[in-house]
């Protein structure tokens, strides 16, 4: 009996996930323009001004993703705490170099290129090193101790020094959320997050008790983060103080109807949203392009979102898998987040929408990330 014939193998390159990819950052740079054109215009006197600064960052983001897809993903392994400590120390230079902002010092601040905001290194560093941990563990991260300990080192001390640094909360969340769904992946025990839902929905009861006794005296706190959760649940109430941005983009995501008003002819962001080129973007999404065109985003992010996970599915080893996870949850979290706040269904908080919210450091890191995904689909093989 003759040998079996081996069946060719070809390398396969995920083309959907670039071109997402490529129209996400296109629309993005389109509607930065769109948003931030009369507040440029009377900040600077030029209307170009956040674009011209987003369309740098987003050269050099492509520069980024070119660079990490073409290095092989195995290397981040090798520096990933390497990786990690410069992240650390990033957040830890905020306190000589910090760019004081609405009382918080998360910017450090870059003459043309606008500024780096540390919490998006660490993000990328947490996916990085956290994949490398657990992939250390080999098999026994099955055990939850084994499961837990990179958790804590990883995203829990990288998201706590975040937070008490450069008090964004919101970014020390999304580091802590990127972590637990890391190991939700890697673990394959499912009482101990079941413990934890029981937990979250106990913390719940107890929040929403709160917020009716503190609606009933109508008084608002010392806390700016609990003031925002009396806005989120009677947003009129505040609408000349606290609650005046949230209103507004509810405003701007009424008024765009179906089809909305046109793109560039929104009203909303002509000084009564504070920065919608920024948090806000996607209450002018709306209102320019109705909630057709909304719709037509969140799809868009789908099909994204849908390409990474097929590729962490496919990965040809669990450091690449983790790897696509971290990319994966990173978006899908700040997605999910941004338009939960934008809406109004969770409390206001600083988080941007990925690709298309100004933000030099942000638009860099997402990028890279992607590279490293589309990397790691090269090295799936294919049977033709």
């Amino acid at each position: 009996m003759g040998k079996k014939r081996k069946k060719p193998v070809q390398r396969y390159f995920d083309y959907s996930l670039l071109f997402v990819t490529i129209f996400l950052v296109g629309f993005g740079l389109i509607m930065i323009y769109s948003t931030s054109s009369y507040t440029a215009q009377m900040e600077s006197g030029n209307a170009a001004s956040y674009f011209i600064k987003q369309f740098l960052s987003t050269i050099i983001g492509f520069v980024a993703m070119y660079v990490t897809y073409r290095m092989d993903y195995h290397k981040w392994q090798k520096y990933s705490v390497l990786i990690y400590v410069f992240a650390l120390g990033l957040v830890f230079a905020l306190i000589p170099f910090g760019s004081t902002a609405n009382g918080a010092k998360r910017w450090i601040r870059f003459p043309v290129f606008g500024g780096v905001q540390p919490a998006d290194v660490s993000k990328f560093a947490v996916i990085v090193f956290l994949s490398a941990l657990l992939c250390g563990y080999g098999k026994t991260v099955r055990k939850l101790k084994h499961a837990a300990l990179p958790l804590g080192l990883s995203a829990g001390i990288q998201g706590i020094v975040v937070y008490i640094i450069s008090n964004n909360m919101s970014s020390a969340l999304i580091i802590f959320a990127i972590g637990f769904i890391m190991i939700f992946v890697a673990y394959p025990g499912y009482k101990i997050f079941v413990a934890l839902a029981g937990v979250a929905v106990a913390g719940f009861a107890g929040l929403y008790a709160w917020i009716s006794s503190m609606l009933q005296s109508g008084k608002m706190t010392d806390n700016f983060r609990l003031n925002r959760i009396l806005v989120w649940v009677d947003p009129e109430k505040y609408a000349s103080g606290k609650g005046y941005q949230t209103v507004q983009a509810l405003y701007a995501i009424g008024s765009g109807g179906l089809f909305g008003k046109g793109l560039g002819k929104s009203l909303q962001k002509l000084g009564y949203i504070p920065e919608s080129q920024n948090d806000m973007i996607f209450s002018i999404i709306c209102e320019e392009l109705g909630l057709f065109g909304a719709v037509c985003i969140i799809l868009v992010f789908a099909v994204m979102l849908w390409r990474i996970a097929h590729i962490a599915q496919n990965s040809p080893d669990l450091f690449g898998t983790l790897l696509a996870t971290g990319v994966f949850a990173h978006i899908a979290i700040q997605v999910i987040l941004n338009i939960a706040v934008v809406t109004n269904i969770i409390p206001n908080t600083g988080v941007s929408l990925p690709f298309i919210s100004y933000g030099g450091s942000s638009a860099v890191v997402l990028l890279a990330e992607v590279g490293i995904v589309m990397n790691i689909s090269g090295k799936i093989k294919l049977e033709v």
